[in-house]
């Protein structure tokens, strides 16, 4: 097949890490061949989606780890398969490109499903499970705010559209930072903000649990940093191994079935203790984290599922 990434600049990929890499790396070994664009590069033209891409070859090579043809001018519909992988922010010109890329169903196949991925932001679709999150309120006014702290205590206070672990505060109820951050957040950015009741189960670690066509197929722990609230691995977070619990596979059974009928074929979901915090469908990560601790080729797994649903 022809398989188009729509991601991140690959020169700066971590290739021990990242799973964009791992599943280029996989289709490539598969017989696919490869093309590469960022998201600026797309474009809707008289008709036609396109975007001035190259064909893409990678390597395990730290430092060498990829080539690129000369970058022409691609009908995206020309492709069997197009990867949406680019990282949030989930802002408007996040947004613009799932609706470019949805123009090109049915022929083209977009992963994930690019009006779903629109529909289905981290922090959103969870509230369709109240059952299996902690408590959780989305507002931009400090009132409704300071309402939530005062019935819940401690709480997790962070961008409703981030990633990463950027901007993630814990704050307990004795903390006077509240207006204060709020008054920051509010000064650059309309978006809400969203506030959960902080886990102290967190400094056992934050899974991070793998779907891949709506079936868990493992997890991995992501343990803060010394004096860290936050588990992401981009701010220090350190992986390790873990096993999936009842409790999870619960968690995977209710959601599965959602995420499999809308294409949502590779996601990631945050699991603290008991509780569902997020499912990330934008550009999940830990795939080869977890090949490494569990000898799991999930990258071949997501490729069987496209492969399967290209007939």
């Amino acid at each position: 097949m022809k398989i188009a990434f729509q991601m991140d600049p690959i020169g700066a990929v971590d290739i021990a890490a990242d799973s964009t890499f791992r599943l280029a790396e996989e289709a490539q070994a598969r017989g696919h061949e490869l093309f590469y664009y960022t998201p600026e590069l797309l474009s809707y033209n008289q008709g036609r989606i396109e975007a001035r891409a190259s064909s893409l070859e990678v390597r395990r090579v730290q430092g060498d780890h990829f080539s690129l043809g000369e970058e022409t001018v691609r009908d995206l519909s020309e492709m069997d398969v197009i990867w949406l992988r680019q990282d949030p922010p989930f802002d408007m010109f996040y947004i613009t490109t799932t609706h470019l890329l949805q123009r090109l169903s049915p022929g083209t196949l977009v992963v994930n499903d690019p009006f779903w991925v629109r529909n289905f932001p981290e922090k959103l679709l969870v509230l369709d499970y109240p059952d299996l999150t902690p408590p959780t309120a989305i507002a931009r006014d400090l009132d409704t705010i300071r309402a939530f702290r005062a019935e819940h205590g401690d709480i997790i206070l962070k961008p409703l559209y981030g990633n990463g672990g950027a901007g993630v505060f814990h704050l307990p109820q004795s903390d006077r930072n509240l207006s204060a951050l709020h008054e920051m957040f509010t000064s650059f950015s309309r978006e809400p903000l969203i506030v959960q009741k902080f886990l102290p189960q967190i400094v056992k670690g934050d899974k991070r649990v793998i779907l891949v066509d709506g079936e868990p197929v493992g997890a991995i722990n992501r343990v803060p940093g010394k004096g860290e609230t936050r588990s992401n691995m981009h701010v220090g977070g350190r992986p390790e191994k873990v096993e999936l619990t009842e409790r999870d596979r619960e968690i995977c059974a209710r959601i599965g079935p959602l995420l499999r009928d809308k294409g949502q074929v590779f996601v990631g979901i945050d699991v603290i203790g008991d509780y569902l915090t997020e499912i990330n469908v934008t550009s999940p990560t830990g795939i080869q984290e977890l090949e490494r601790f569990d000898g799991v080729n999930v990258a071949a797994r997501i490729w069987e599922a496209i492969e399967a649903r290209r007939g």
